[in-house]
């Protein structure tokens, strides 16, 4: 079940780059929630998107894809008009998905360390340990980012090995502190933490330079402890704009 979801959701997003209806037939119509503000509810409403990004010519790179429970989630990058980087999260009901979340910014980069944001290891590991992981990285979220707990930083990365994606930082403790302790970037809430083995992604909700952000971070861990982390940000737009009432979250 786990693989042929999976597998599923492959075919889906790969669906972007032709524009055929039949790629969405993975979907529950009927049942399917939709939380991407700009996105209409239903398989028709992701018809006619993947119609309308398919006359771009668009590129399609399913980096990673995890699940957990009736969770899958991918880490994407997209080739439309422009290059960008995205997490897609799916809820199934049996064979097919009737929730979809996303976030999705525009590719930069590489960062000074040299990495990119989707470079680095692409399959789960220590699959015995994934409560464990998922564990870790949600008290991470809670007590470091939204607590502001710094001083407990040490407890849960691992410095020397610690490998930075986002584009706009390096590798290593002492820079991931600096970030921290700077006014820029608020966590408030942690709404959801999925985990396959020593990867994990947090959802979560806050602020970036005072505007409304949603931040969606994937850390893998080693040994107790995150040795690497890749994210997305996007401003949340207000509700005036939503083309569904779902919410992001």
């Amino acid at each position: 079940m786990t693989q042929k979801r999976k597998d599923a959701i492959c075919t889906l997003l790969k669906g972007i780059e032709t524009g055929d209806p039949a790629s969405v037939t993975v979907v529950n119509e009927a049942k399917y929630i939709q939380h991407n503000p700009q996105t209409q509810e239903g398989s028709e409403g992701l018809a006619s998107l993947f119609a309308r990004l398919s006359k771009t010519n668009p590129r399609v790179n399913i980096v990673r894809v995890f699940s957990d429970g009736d969770y899958v989630f991918g880490h994407t990058e997209y080739d439309f008009s422009t290059r960008r980087i995205g997490f897609e999260v799916f809820r199934f009901e049996g064979d097919h998905a009737v929730e979809h979340w996303d976030n999705i910014q525009p590719r930069l980069g590489p960062n000074p360390s040299g990495h990119s944001m989707v470079d680095g290891p692409t399959e789960a590991a220590d699959l015995d340990r994934t409560e464990d992981n998922q564990a870790i990285a949600r008290a991470f979220i809670e007590q470091v980012l939204i607590d502001r707990q710094l001083g407990k930083l040490e407890q849960f990365i691992e410095d020397a090995p610690f490998i930075e994606h986002n584009p706009e930082m390096v590798d290593g403790l002492a820079a991931l502190r600096s970030t921290l302790e700077g006014p820029a970037i608020v966590y408030q809430k942690l709404h959801r933490v999925l985990a396959e083995g020593n990867f994990v992604l947090c959802v979560s909700e806050g602020q970036r330079a005072g505007v409304h952000t949603s931040f969606y971070d994937l850390f893998r861990l080693s040994g107790g402890k995150i040795a690497e982390h890749w994210d997305t940000t996007e401003k949340v737009p207000p509700a005036s704009e939503w083309k569904n009432d779902n919410g992001k979250f």
